[in-house]
């Protein structure tokens, strides 16, 4: 996974993820799919306009728009934290539903896909670094789920990654 250089309000990463942009975008507009990687529930419609909120964690949960579903190779939805994910002590702000926009794009790759991601409007450093966080962790378990694994149990949903330390409170 590679994670490029990007604007200060923009959180950007890629992975290749061994299955074709068809199985990879299903995972992103069916609700049982999109639950097997990220989140305990949530509702969606899956069309532009279309609302979604999601419970990701215990405490969080995020909510937006969908803008554009391009099937198999775009999805364009709004992004914001519900309830939940408390920002930092000042200078770290807030992300409220609607203000922040993920881009989800898929190449076509030899052996697989190109998931780009570009979540821009972060309000912060701090918001970026939390969610540049989030995200490959949520990349991880879905690339795990769109090549037939099972990415198991969601740690953060009980507050504890996998590797032991605090989840981290996207601001």
């Amino acid at each position: 996974m590679t994670i490029p250089a990007t604007p200060m309000d923009t959180v950007t990463l890629e992975r290749h993820i061994a299955a074709g942009p068809e199985a990879v975008f299903g995972l992103f507009v069916d609700r049982a799919r999109w639950l097997s990687w990220m989140g305990a529930d949530g509702t969606f419609v899956f069309e532009p306009g279309g609302s979604y909120r999601v419970q990701v964690t215990a405490e969080d949960v995020a909510a937006g728009r969908f803008i554009s579903v391009d099937p198999p190779r775009r999805i364009v939805f709004s992004w914001g934290w519900a309830t939940g994910a408390v920002p930092a002590p000042p200078p770290s702000e807030p992300v409220p539903p609607g203000t922040s926009t993920v881009e989800i794009t898929l190449e076509p790759a030899p052996d697989g896909t190109l998931l780009h991601l570009i979540h821009s409007g972060l309000p912060s450093s701090e918001a970026c670094e939390a969610h540049a966080e989030g995200w490959q962790h949520y990349v991880d378990r879905l690339a795990i789920r769109a090549e037939g694994g099972d990415p198991g149990p969601d740690t953060w949903r009980r507050g504890e990654p996998e590797d032991g330390r605090q989840a981290p409170r996207e601001g």
